[in-house]
């Protein structure tokens, strides 16, 4: 393994394709956007959970508002970190971090594929070693206990999750590793290593929400976004299968809820996603 240096203008145009639209930012500020949002995360949400207990929560069993609250507050955590240490240098553009229109066929062909092979290889994995149980967090944010809990937890699950954890992962700590230059036996191989070092770090980052066995299906699906993201030059269709995958995981696990239901799930989630965000991808630079 060596480091080289990025491609030159004469190199190859296939060569150039797959580096022009890396981010601005060096490769180490990948850890160190961890360390900080993990920190500014805890600390964050430790103050909530002190609030929460001021107002007469527990501090061992929070209400499904506490941490719903000291979810969405270390997601943000992360976001912040990654906004941080993308402006060092210079003003980053939304296009820096995937915000890239990408054309509907390509985006929905690409998906389909990246989500038929995530779920084949998942099942294989599942039979191997009898996978079973489910997701946590859902059952902590309260989703059984109230309507209002149920709506708060699938907006976050949903909506929020898919959104913020695309941007630090596909959208910043991807970004920022591919600008290693890894040549291994004469073969430029820095998205395959940095897609597989931001699988790792997407599967620990939900140590605390999942059961340790689902922990590898994780990070296999943090390695196959970035493929997708990595293929298509868009967070669109990142955050189209990170939603579409809690939406089903959501659905059948938490709610049993039938096909219709899961699908009108998915389909409304999307459709929020691509409100919120899909203005960015016309946007010049992000807000001082």
């Amino acid at each position: 393994m060596e480091s080289v240096p990025p491609p030159s203008t004469d190199d190859p145009p296939a060569a150039r394709a797959r580096l022009d639209d890396e981010p601005p930012w060096p490769a180490w500020t990948a850890p160190a956007a961890v360390a900080a949002g993990f920190v500014l995360g805890f600390v964050g949400a430790v103050c909530v959970a002190l609030f929460g207990a001021v107002g007469g929560a527990s501090l061992n069993h929070p209400t499904p508002a506490v941490s719903l609250i000291s979810d969405l507050v270390f997601d943000l955590a992360f976001v912040a970190a990654a906004l941080y240490f993308s402006r060092l240098r210079s003003r980053p553009r939304p296009a820096d971090f995937g915000f890239r229109p990408v054309r509907p066929l390509v985006a929905v062909g690409w998906v389909l594929l990246a989500g038929i092979g995530y779920y084949v290889v998942t099942a294989i994995y599942a039979s191997v070693v009898r996978l079973h149980g489910q997701d946590r967090l859902p059952s902590e944010l309260g989703v059984s206990k109230s309507t209002v809990a149920l709506v708060g937890a699938t907006i976050f699950v949903c909506v929020i999750a898919p959104i913020a954890e695309e941007f630090f992962f596909r959208g910043f700590i991807f970004g920022a590793l591919r600008r290693l230059r890894i040549v291994i036996a004469g073969r430029y191989l820095g998205p395959w290593v940095a897609a597989v070092l931001t699988g790792i770090l997407f599967g620990l980052a939900h140590t605390g929400s999942a059961n340790p066995q689902f922990l590898i299906p994780l990070g296999l699906l943090g390695f196959t976004l970035c493929l997708l993201r990595w293929r298509t030059r868009s967070l669109y269709p990142c955050m189209a299968l990170h939603s579409v995958n809690n939406s089903l995981a959501l659905g059948v696990n938490q709610l049993n809820w039938n096909a219709g239901e899961i699908l009108a799930l998915m389909a409304g989630s999307v459709l929020v996603i691509t409100a919120l965000t899909g203005r960015l991808s016309s946007a010049r630079a992000l807000a001082d």
